[in-house]
C-alpha cells in the first residue's frame, strides 16, 4: 500500500466542525494574518488562501461585510472583489505559473457553497494534467506544497509589486 504524507493537515484533523461564528469575519477580526493565511486587506474586501485547497494557490476573495449573496454586495464591495481576483490571477501567474485557472462563485448550500452565509469568490490555478488517477479513483488531492510555504511566496510578490 502506497501512503501519501500530507503532515501540514494535521493541524486540521479533528477539529470541530460546529461553527458558531463565521470564518471569514473572524479571520477578517483577527491580527495574525499569516496564520490565518489572510494575504490582502481592503477597505472593502480581502483574499485569503483556502485552508483545503483544490491545488496549490486556491484563493478565496470575500467582501468585509458579512453577507451571503453577490445580490446584497455594494457597487464598491463589487468593484474592490473582482479587482482583486484580476490581481491576484495575476500574481498566481507570476508566482505559480498555472496553464489556467478556474473561477467561480457558489451561492447556497445546495450550489456547493461550503460557507454560504458569507459570499466569496474561489480563485483556482489549473495545471495540464493535474487531475490525476488520486482524484477519480481514491477521491483525493495531492497539493505538493504546504500552505505557509505557497503564503510566503505570494506574500512576497504582492510585496514586491506594491500590493501589500
Amino acid at each position: 500500500m502506497e501512503r501519501l504524507w500530507a503532515p501540514w493537515r494535521a493541524v486540521y484533523v479533528g477539529k470541530s466542525t460546529g461553527r458558531t461564528e463565521c470564518i471569514f469575519c473572524a479571520k477578517l477580526q483577527d491580527n495574525r494574518d499569516e496564520e490565518n493565511l489572510l494575504l490582502l486587506r481592503r477597505e472593502h474586501a480581502f483574499v485569503l488562501m483556502n485552508l483545503y485547497p483544490y491545488n496549490n494557490g486556491h484563493l478565496l476573495v470575500a467582501p468585509n461585510r458579512h453577507v451571503g449573496d453577490v445580490t446584497e454586495l455594494t457597487p464598491e464591495e463589487w468593484l474592490e472583489i473582482f479587482t482583486l481576483t484580476k490581481d491576484m490571477v495575476e500574481i498566481l501567474r507570476r508566482v505559480m505559473r498555472p496553464d489556467g485557472f478556474n473561477i467561480g462563485i457558489n451561492l447556497g448550500k445546495v450550489a456547493g457553497a461550503g460557507i454560504p452565509e458569507h459570499f466569496h469568490v474561489h480563485i483556482v490555478p489549473r495545471w495540464e494534467g493535474d487531475t490525476s488517477f488520486m482524484t477519480v479513483f481514491g477521491e483525493v488531492r495531492v497539493i505538493p506544497e504546504a500552505l505557509g510555504d505557497t503564503y510566503a511566496k505570494l506574500r512576497k510578490t504582492l510585496q514586491e509589486v506594491g500590493l501589500a
